[in-house]
């Protein structure tokens, strides 16, 4: 496997937990045929998902949308239970 610096990505990502999203996300969609979007010597799908977000081409951003989708089925969920007298 490619030695990768791990600060580096960090400082790309901001969380560790947040790399292994962003590294899963892009390895799966390579595997599934997406072309690299940077020149690597690598050829495992994890290690190009790596060497992309170092180097900026892939980048972490949070979904609006989910979040919005959560708040809609609470306001949701709370009309429905509405007393009528």
């Amino acid at each position: 496997m490619a030695q990768v610096p791990i600060e580096e990505l960090l400082k790309r990502c901001g969380s560790v937990y947040k790399l292994v999203i962003l590294a899963a996300k892009r390895a799966k969609e390579l595997a599934q045929g997406s072309p690299a979007l940077v020149e690597t010597p690598h050829r495992k799908v994890t290690s190009v998902a790596l060497d992309e977000i170092l180097q900026g081409k892939v980048l972490y951003k949070a979904n609006e949308a989910a979040h919005a989708g959560k708040k809609e089925r609470g306001a949701k969920g709370k009309e429905g239970k509405k007393r009528t007298s």
